[in-house]
């Protein structure tokens, strides 16, 4: 009997990838990579073939680029359908559809498939969605667009799968120059990007220069609709300057002319380290957008800035490696809870972790993120494993007190299967005076973005769907009044003008909000829509 149970467990911790989609494994799929730098026009013509396509799907990075896609196709006069995590637009008489990658449907056939930015399979907590489409998408014809740093990973995938790959390289419509001193900041062109890496000195860096400049701000704690408006308003002229994160490097086609980094350190969770050459070239790409302007230029706020950009900018950039990242599936998940005998999911977890083996360049991701969020769940009684692992792919941060008490509210009402009608932690007031009024308010869209996605996978406990994106729109329409204005230091106020109904803390504090910094390409990665 032990003996069996062993053989048993060997045979489930060695897993054949490919063989995990069926339906694709009976199509002869054609793979295609569109390979090149950004402005390249390599999106485009993949979205062409998707146009010429009797069906076709349109898997993106971002909610925000689903969206895109969705709108273009309409523009076309194709009919289209958008899925993302909390957000679903269905026309049944549509034959494509455009969503964020971890909402694909395996069991859907089509003709032609884009997976955006298949450099993401690198990604340490989104890497396994870009695998599992490349290895599983149902299309006759495969397209994947990105960088030249996946070339090598996209060839070994496709080696595994037994597939031939045809490569269509890109190159950049206009030229890239570095210019040859550095930018301070009182003499900024009209078209200017400025690049920080946090939140705080994006903000910062906006009360500094609003005195000057008309401004727009882009960072990853603002949803997508914050961020998509104030790209409209630096778009259409009604600001000079662009203030942003690294949260530009992917979508958001903007007329921008130079980019110019303040700074060559980010803190990554970690510690603050130099920004890499791949960081920097994905950046920067965004200058010069072709068809606005003949060259793209890059540069830097400060003199020593701009030599490490310059060095880095000119060295090669790092290939992706494997081994690749896989995430448990819901069988794997029920099996081996079954042969450990045990109903924590954060045990589950890192047994996979530890000891799954895949055929091929794979190996099990340990997903940090979903670890943090199962010890929340499996310290909660009356759970289901199949509920666990739901929950644990919630969009949540931990680092924000209103979305962690929501999220144990939200897991009470799954335990006792009642309804949980939305409920906003704060009141509004005519506007943010502070940045720390300001971030409260980010805070309660992300809480507003979880109960949406939990809305689409469990309707009948989260049924106020259609209140709670009415009072979404209503919060992103503050946060963009409010970047509009003037925010003051926290330190120059003494109380926010908030009325707090359901937390106990305000804001978070200082040392909280520093903690949450370095998430800015984290949570714009995440851009909460997964699944």
């Amino acid at each position: 009997m032990e003996n069996n149970w062993q053989e048993q467990l060997k045979d489930l911790l060695n897993c054949d990838l490919k063989s995990l989609y069926p339906l694709a494994r009976t199509i002869k799929r054609e793979l295609e990579f569109y390979v090149g730098p950004t402005n390249s026009g390599k999106t485009y013509n993949a979205m062409k073939k998707l146009k010429e396509a009797n069906s076709g799907l349109y898997l993106a990075p971002l909610r925000l680029l689903a969206l895109e896609g969705y709108e273009d196709l309409k523009e076309s006069n194709i009919d289209a359908s958008l899925i993302t995590g909390e957000e679903q637009i269905l026309n049944e008489e549509a034959a494509h559809i455009c969503s964020t990658i971890e909402m694909i449907d395996f069991d859907l056939e089509v003709d032609v498939a884009i997976i955006d930015e298949v450099q993401m399979l690198e990604d340490i907590d989104r890497g396994w969605a870009w695998v599992n489409a490349i290895i599983g998408v149902p299309a006759k014809k495969v397209i994947m667009t990105g960088s030249v740093n996946a070339l090598d990973a996209v060839k070994k995938i496709a080696s595994y799968l037994g597939e031939d790959l045809n490569i269509i390289r890109h190159k950049r419509k206009n030229e890239l120059r570095v210019l040859p001193k550095w930018t301070p900041l009182d003499k900024l062109e009209n078209g200017t990007a400025l690049i920080a890496f946090s939140r705080a000195e994006v903000l910062k860096l906006k009360q500094k220069l609003q005195k000057k400049y008309s401004v727009s701000v882009i960072y990853g704690n603002l949803s997508p609709e914050v961020r998509r408006d104030e790209a409209r308003r630096f778009r259409d002229g009604q600001t000079q300057i662009l203030i942003a994160t690294d949260a530009i490097s992917m979508g958001l086609n903007l007329p921008i002319k130079t980019i110019l980094f303040t700074t060559d350190t980010k803190f990554d969770g970690i510690s603050k380290r130099k920004i890499s050459v791949n960081e920097i070239v994905q950046i920067a790409g965004r200058a010069g957008r072709f068809g606005l302007f003949e060259a793209g230029y890059l540069g830097a706020t400060r003199r020593d800035v701009l030599e490490y950009i310059k060095d880095e900018f000119e060295a090669p950039i790092k290939t992706i490696k494997p081994p690749f990242k896989v995430k448990i599936n819901n069988s794997q998940l029920e099996n081996l809870s079954m042969h450990l005998k045990t109903k924590s999911l954060a045990k589950v977890l890192n047994f996979f972790a530890l000891n799954m083996k895949f055929a091929g360049p794979f190996e099990a991701a340990n997903l940090s993120s979903m670890l943090e969020t199962s010890r929340i769940i499996d310290s909660k009684d009356g759970l289901s494993l199949e509920e666990k692992y739901l929950l644990a792919q919630a969009p949540i941060t931990t680092k924000s007190t209103i979305i962690v008490q929501a999220f144990n509210s939200y897991i009470a009402s799954v335990i006792k299967k009642r309804p949980n009608h939305y409920k906003p932690s704060i009141t509004l007031p005519k506007k943010a005076i502070t940045q720390k009024d300001l971030l409260l308010v980010e805070d309660e869209v992300k809480k507003i973005s979880l109960y949406l996605w939990l809305s689409y996978k469990l309707p009948e406990i989260f049924p106020d769907h259609e209140k709670a994106y009415i009072l979404r729109n209503s919060f992103n329409a503050f946060i963009e009044k409010s970047l509009k204005g003037v925010l003051i230091d926290d330190r120059d106020v003494e109380k926010p003008p908030f009325k707090n109904r359901n937390i106990k803390n305000r804001a978070s504090t200082k040392k909280q909000e520093d903690k949450r910094e370095f998430s800015d390409k984290k949570r714009y990665r995440k851009s909460f829509n997964r699944n």
